[in-house]
């Protein structure tokens, strides 16, 4: 790294230009401190900028999924209730119109080195094209999907078609209509792609491991006039959002255990929730759905009678879904799907059930199982993501005396409130693991864990204060409390990305907090406490 005299000095280092990067901007510059984003892409949008596969779009409904900030939303206006990556774009631009974000932002820049100095309370941080800043706060808003996860499939580099991981997805796009097309993976994204191959593809062939237990979206259009009507309602709308007991306005679960009400009872109010759409149906039922197995029982066997009526064939219901959960239904991220099982009906798609027939190799015309040769012309990874820590571990981050982040998290994620490391002083992570993240809608995030850490750097200002970090104490009583929450709910059950268990080789662990309000009350309690479990020099 250069001289100090020949490096830009910054109050605050964002890295990423999504959600939490620009309500993070916005805010630092509001109170006055110099501030600037990284984001490797080429505009606004962070996750929505390279989400751009057929079929890509937000599964939480709007007005959710937005800002409040008054002066973007009051003339801004949906036309779904939940928009495609397309829509999403326009409203990044939108935003940049109205808070003037681009200025402060460079683009094209992936952050590949940052360095704590500990004689100056400054990081040292580097770019891949060899650009750098000194600035005394590093703000990390990578999200939980900020590294793509692709299995090691022999003969994967030799596939002679198109092949691309759904998060990688090239921005002009790949032509299905008419092609042979294999997706690998059943989550959100390969849902997604299912759905739209299977209205234009000659043959859509289907790698799954695991089933997904998909929920209805319950689509549908929105016009100028409806959303002018609820825009009056919009200052309660983000009130409750914000400050409710989930991270959405109109999703609050029953607090009964579905085993205290009669049948008929239990049965309304699944009912009630399914037709709604959407996550209702997974977090908005019964409050003991996620921690009692009986509950969680009912409510598979609910969305199984549902989901089975939709599939003709008894033995593609069967591998859809099956008799016996393959998991506590929830314990995984359900996907949003709008017509996913009605592409099961279809002639021209096959389902692989790679628990029965795994896959051997990838050859240049398609995908050999143990049973046979699946000949593709285009070839789709919605293989997930290293999830919550993959995009800190790559990047190569060192704390006090040179010490690796990722060799600090290699026993396990240690930090205080999901925002500081011990040994990393400075760095102020943003919708990261061991915060609920994966459980909290992401602009209700930002705001909510954005507002933390502003105040707290405006009052270390106000303080002439230079320097926070989280202590050993502080991370030992939360890692423990993540434990204590992965003990009480059904997660540890499944498989998922939100245990690690997804990538081979990664520690198993709950790497987000499930309960948004009991969080807040940890970060609400830790800050009116001086910032406990913060060492503040």
């Amino acid at each position: 790294m250069v001289d100090k005299a020949e490096t830009e000095w910054l109050d605050a280092l964002i890295v990423g230009a999504g959600f939490n990067g620009v309500y993070q901007l916005h805010r630092l510059r509001q109170e006055g401190f110099k501030a600037r984003i990284f984001d490797a892409g080429r505009e606004l949008g962070g996750i929505w900028y390279w989400n751009c596969y057929p079929g890509a779009r937000v599964d939480s409904h709007v007005p959710n999924y937005e800002f409040s900030i008054p002066e973007v939303w009051r003339d801004w206006t949906w036309s779904e209730r939940f928009p495609s990556w397309q829509e999403l774009r326009a409203y990044f631009r939108h935003v940049d119109r109205k808070l003037d974000i681009s200025r402060d932002v460079r683009f094209n820049t992936r952050v590949t080195e940052a360095r704590f100095d500990a004689e100056q309370d400054e990081w040292l941080i580097r770019a891949e094209d060899g650009y750098q800043v000194r600035a005394r706060f590093f703000i990390p808003c990578l999200g939980f999907a900020a590294q793509a996860y692709v299995p090691d499939y022999p003969g994967l580099e030799t596939f002679a078609g198109p092949c691309h991981h759904t998060a990688r997805w090239p921005q002009h796009g790949v032509d299905l209509a008419g092609k042979r097309v294999g997706v690998i993976g059943t989550g959100a994204s390969g849902v997604q792609v299912i759905q739209e191959a299977g209205r234009v593809a000659s043959h859509t062939t289907v790698f799954q491991r695991t089933p997904m237990l998909a929920l209805p979206m319950r689509q549908r259009r929105l016009d100028a006039a409806e959303q002018a009507k609820m825009k009056q309602e919009y200052p309660a709308i983000f009130d409750q959002r914000n400050h409710g007991p989930t991270s959405f306005y109109d999703l609050v679960p029953d607090p009964r255990s579905a085993m205290e009400v009669s049948e008929e009872e239990r049965l309304a109010v699944f009912e009630d929730a399914w037709q709604k759409g959407g996550f209702h149906f997974w977090a908005g039922t019964f409050a003991d759905v996620l921690y009692n197995e009986a509950s969680n029982r009912e409510a598979y066997r609910f969305w199984r009678y549902k989901t089975r009526a939709r599939i003709k064939d008894p033995a593609l219901a069967e591998k859809l879904a099956p008799t016996e959960p393959p998991h506590p239904f929830g314990a995984k991220r359900p996907s949003l799907e709008q017509w996913y099982y009605e592409v099961f009906n279809q002639h021209n798609t096959t389902l692989v059930d790679l628990r029965e027939e795994p896959i051997e190799e990838i050859t240049p015309r398609g995908v050999r199982t143990a049973s046979a040769l699946h000949e593709l012309d285009v070839l789709v990874l919605a293989t997930g993501f290293d999830a919550g820590t993959g995009g800190f571990t790559r990047m190569d981050v060192r704390g006090v005396d040179g010490r690796r982040l990722r060799d600090y998290w290699a026993d396990g994620v240690r930090t205080h409130l999901g925002y500081g490391v011990p040994g990393f002083p400075n760095m102020l992570m943003l919708y990261g693991p061991q915060s609920p993240t994966a459980f909290c809608n992401g602009p209700t995030c930002a705001e909510v864990q954005g507002e933390w850490v502003v105040d707290c750097l405006r009052r270390l200002r106000s303080q002439g204060r230079t320097r926070i970090e989280a202590t050993e104490e502080a991370a030992n009583a939360w890692v423990k409390h993540m434990h204590d929450l992965e003990e009480m709910t059904l997660l540890s059950r499944a498989d998922s990305w939100y245990m690690g268990a997804n990538v081979p080789g990664k520690r198993r662990e709950l790497l987000f907090h499930p309960g948004v309000r009991i969080y807040l009350d940890h970060c609400d309690t830790c800050a009116k406490n001086s910032y406990e479990g913060f060492r503040i020099g």
